[in-house]
């Protein structure tokens, strides 16, 4: 049996190698009481893996240990990651817990059952050395009252996946981060109630005057089509923010599709519409792993997409 923690073979390390060097030259480094490094991935699938370097064709699950460190490493540059589709199984997670070491810690909801869960998790990781937890761990549920209120219409049923939210703390500052995995659907139309709804929740629960001392930060995968469409400008309809760094074309969130705007980092940047982010945000993007990753195999970016994922992590850096 080979596990994460043996010594890989040459090529992967040499694989490694390449892929942390164009990492160190593209994501920013971790300053000490200087700046904090937020991101948002969705990692297809992130169950089960197969105990192979490399798997084969006949491997199910297709994601191996050489993917797993290619995961880590990624993870790594980050000082809190919100992850989406982890799965009912964590043996994958596992092992990227044990490649990020000790000083590296998780908090995840419970799976979500029904078909449309599609018996999915959402995750926290964070470096213990730059990001402590406060104290807040929660899921989101609708209100009775939100169903019941026709005319405003809101939402007609709870979440899909409970939206989860988690304080941190770094450098005596602390900040909540709520992630979600908004319900994919049969049609776009099928994804403007629990569009609406986070960005009611997040608008009425960011006024509460307990929150006006922590930052507000929502992340994680909207499943929003293109830039200005009816979906996004729902999402941004009760003050939601996005910096443009963000909003450029160039920052694509799918490896298949560049025009797909899945992914978001956002917040409040108005005193009206809920707490001004008190954190000054410095800078953010993507990371297109695609030309670094898994470079001995010459896999098509669908075989990738279960090896890796198909989205891009989405990552913003603040001032703190």
């Amino acid at each position: 049996m080979i596990y994460i923690t043996d010594t890989p073979p040459s090529e992967v390390e040499e694989n490694l190698n390449l892929l942390r060097a164009d990492l160190n030259s593209k994501i920013p480094s971790k300053k000490l009481d200087r700046n904090l490094l937020i991101a948002t991935w969705n990692i297809r699938a992130f169950g089960n893996l197969t105990r192979k370097w490399d798997s084969d064709d006949a491997d199910s699950p297709k994601r191996d240990l050489h993917s797993v460190l290619c995961i880590a490493e990624i993870i790594s540059r980050f000082d809190v990651i919100a992850i989406q589709e982890v799965k009912g199984n964590i043996r994958a997670l596992r092992d990227t817990l044990k490649v990020l070491g000790a000083n590296w810690s998780f908090l995840l909801t419970d799976v979500n059952k029904g078909k449309v869960g599609n018996g999915e998790r959402m995750a926290f990781l964070f470096d213990k050395r730059r990001v402590q937890l406060s104290g807040l761990a929660g899921e989101l549920v609708v209100p009775d009252e939100w169903q019941d209120n026709l005319e405003e219409h809101v939402m007609s049923k709870q979440f899909v996946r409970s939206p989860y939210a988690v304080s941190f703390q770094s450098n005596n500052h602390t900040f909540i981060l709520v992630t979600l995995h908004i319900l994919y659907g049969s049609s776009p139309k099928s994804r403007i109630d629990e569009l609406k709804g986070i960005a009611k929740w997040l608008s009425e629960w960011a006024k509460d005057i307990n929150a006006y001392h922590q930052d507000l930060i929502a992340l994680g995968d909207f499943n929003i089509d293109e830039r200005g469409d009816l979906l996004d400008k729902t999402f941004l309809s009760e003050g939601l923010y996005i910096p443009p760094q963000l909003q450029n074309k160039e920052v694509t969130r799918s490896i298949f599709d560049t025009s797909k705007y899945y992914d978001q980092i956002a917040w409040f940047n108005s005193q009206t519409n809920g707490p001004k982010l008190s954190m000054e945000f410095l800078n953010g993007g993507n990371y297109d792993f695609v030309p670094f990753v898994l470079k001995n195999r010459r896999l098509t970016n669908h075989s990738l997409s279960w090896l890796i994922s198909d989205h891009y992590p989405l990552w913003a850096e603040f001032k703190i």
